[in-house]
């Protein structure tokens, strides 16, 4: 069985490789470099070592992933006939895509693989930059900026920014979360002292320097919460811990989960009205609103030790993947129906609900009283419990106004509260059938009567008239003509 050795060369010179290293590489009679774009390679040629390079294969691919994927099929084609060696430059664990893909390959095919550590480009960049990694940073790549995303709250480092192109590029995207004056550092050809470049310079000027290569590397500074482009939610969630405390705001340090309880549903509603009004601009601010509202119940369970915001975060993503089996697994589905019925049947393993009146008692009590009849009558219909036509709920909707004027004439208070009941329950039955949500139907006539009656008072006005003083039937009048003008607008 042959064996795959990948070892790495260091950042910069012949002393960041270490003595096994240089054993390895002598004891092959071919070493295979992912590239000699490396200042180390030169101490090779002058031991002898013979080697072939990956470089032709970066000028034949059109992108990195064909590059290695390339590169592991030549290893592994040789591996079949010999003991391969693999070098990269840095370290083999430090943004070295290559290795991973090697590594995982030899996996599969159960190929035997010895790893040779080496001091790493970031090991040479704390040197440079003259830091403690203690201090915390994000390492980022300079190619997966798109889905590496910059962490304004600690320092950051980004490799692999190649050439100018690539520095634009980055640029570009580190101006969605910091300011263009921001100061970054450019560390060219870190930890080989006679050729090492260290540049402070404002963001808005990084692609304007030339002589970025292979061997460049950006390193921006931990900014302060005041000093933020953008604020993301970390800084929402620091910016609550410290309203909660000891020095933050006395309102804040004295609320409680029920005390803000109106809060959550005022936001709530306030976001539906943006909606409605389709006002962009103020949708924006108030689901700002209603999300401080989850920080800040977060924030109160933490310091009493039952959860904190990220275990908020990691449940709802949980549950997302878990109750769509159709998109991260391989249960198939063909309309939205499936979709809606195969999150249903997720959603019933997971609160291992056993019935279908375990589930009507999970509707919160608490929702709107309209939306909660409407899915109580849902589930029942999921089960066959329901009309077969709407002819059968017109009939029951006549049957319960019947039943509401008897317990009237009746005078008994609480059989009329009842009926009434009935009634409406039997009117969302009626709008479920038709398609129509119930709440946004009685909010729509609820506008309606406001618009009307605002026109009623606005031509008793005009008539100097005064609604406290006038009859019914006068009301009645204006309240015509208000319908009149609404069916001609």
């Amino acid at each position: 069985m042959y064996q795959l050795t990948i070892t790495g060369l260091g950042p910069g010179g012949k002393e960041h490789m270490s003595m096994a290293t240089i054993g390895e590489l002598k004891r092959h009679e071919i070493v295979y470099l992912r590239t000699a774009n490396h200042p180390g390679v030169e101490f090779l040629k002058e031991e002898g070592i013979n080697f072939e390079t990956f470089d032709k294969v970066y000028e034949e691919k059109e992108d990195f992933q064909a590059v290695y994927g390339e590169m592991a099929n030549i290893i592994l084609t040789e591996l079949e006939r010999k003991d391969v060696i693999y070098a990269v430059p840095g370290h083999p664990y430090v943004a070295e895509k290559s290795v991973q893909i090697l590594l995982e390959k030899c996996e599969e095919k159960n190929i035997k693989t010895k790893v040779y550590p080496a001091m790493s480009f970031i090991d040479a960049m704390l040197m440079a930059l003259k830091i403690d990694a203690i201090d915390g940073f994000k390492l980022l790549d300079a190619l997966q900026l798109d889905t590496q995303e910059p962490d304004t709250t600690m320092a950051n480092i980004i490799t692999q920014v190649y050439d100018p192109l690539i520095a634009s590029e980055v640029k570009l995207k580190l101006m969605e979360y910091y300011n263009d004056e921001q100061e970054i550092i450019i560390v060219k050809n870190a930890g080989i002292p006679e050729i090492q470049k260290v540049e402070k310079i404002p963001l808005y000027e990084l692609d304007r320097l030339k002589w970025i290569d292979h061997l460049t590397s950006i390193y921006i500074p931990r900014i302060d919460t005041d000093q933020q482009k953008y604020y993301n939610v970390n800084n929402l969630v620091e910016i609550m811990e410290i309203l909660r405390s000891e020095d933050g705001c006395p309102w804040d340090r004295e609320q409680t989960h029920d005390s803000i309880k109106p809060n959550l549903i005022e936001e709530s509603y306030e976001v539906l009205e943006a909606i409605e009004l389709k006002d962009d601009v103020l949708l924006e601010e108030e689901l700002g609103d209603l999300l401080l509202q989850v920080v800040f119940h977060s924030q109160i369970a933490s310091e009493r030790q039952a959860f904190n915001f990220r275990e908020v975060i990691d449940s709802i993503c949980r549950k997302l993947v878990y109750r769509h089996p159709h998109v991260f697994e391989k249960t198939k589905v063909d309309n939205y129906k499936e979709a809606l019925s195969t999150w249903e049947a997720q959603k019933e393993r997971e609160k291992q609900i056993s019935s279908t009146t375990e589930s009507m008692l999970r509707v919160p009590k608490g929702l709107p009283a309209l939306m909660r009849a409407d899915k109580l009558q849902k589930k029942a219909a999921d089960v066959g419990f329901d009309w077969d036509h709407i002819k059968g709920v017109i009939k029951k909707l006549h049957e319960e106004l019947g039943e509401v004027l008897e317990a009237y004439y009746l005078e008994d208070p609480e059989k009329i509260k009842e009926e009434i009941g009935d009634l409406i329950f039997a009117t969302v039955n009626l709008s479920r059938f038709l398609g129509v949500n119930p709440e946004d139907a009685l909010n729509l006539t609820s506008n309606k009567f406001i618009d009307r009656f605002k026109d009623v008072e606005n031509m008793a006005k005009a008539e100097k008239k005064n609604l406290k003083e006038m009859t019914l039937e006068e009301m009645d009048i204006l309240w015509e003509k208000a319908k009149t003008k609404e069916k001609n607008n």
